[in-house]
């Protein structure tokens, strides 16, 4: 007999677990955990999690992100950022909400704003980054074109 998955779609967790590591650019429309080691870029939709035996050498950007492991790494976040007892972050936050219980470590500086304006400068970065590609784009495209002398 085949069992039906009871969880709400909402709950659905990808998950980079313990003894685990990945790199890259990780785009994630579920939530994600990392119990192991990630080194890249983070791109959420939903909840990140950093567990206690967790580290991500990385930039996330999440809807809520929970460090109770080691960020070492800018966050950005529309929502809440806890980070817990066990938790380290060592890199600069823009987020709506900080949360940092007792013995928890923020190495970085804390930018915070109403939801409308961490929208309004996470958009900025991304045409800033595209901006940078786009000149690259252009560099690698334009000849140096030298003047040719006139006959006469």
């Amino acid at each position: 007999m085949r069992r039906k998955n009871k969880q709400p779609a909402g709950t659905r967790y990808t998950l980079i677990g313990l003894g685990s590591s990945a790199q890259g650019k990780l785009d994630c429309e579920a939530n994600l955990r990392i119990e192991g080691h990630f080194q890249g870029e983070i791109d959420c939709a939903g909840q990140v999690v950093i567990g206690e035996t967790g580290e991500a050498k990385s930039s996330i950007r999440g809807a809520e992100i929970i460090v109770a492991g080691h960020v070492i790494g800018d966050i950005v976040s529309e929502g809440k950022l806890t980070i817990t007892g066990s938790g380290q972050v060592d890199g600069n936050v823009n987020v709506t909400k900080l949360v940092i219980v007792e013995g928890g470590l923020l190495n970085g500086s804390s930018h915070m704003e109403r939801e409308a304006a961490v929208q309004a400068f996470s958009k900025n970065k991304d045409k800033e980054m595209e901006k940078g590609s786009d000149k690259q784009a252009d560099k690698s495209t334009v000849k140096k074109q030298t003047p040719r002398p006139e006959a006469g």
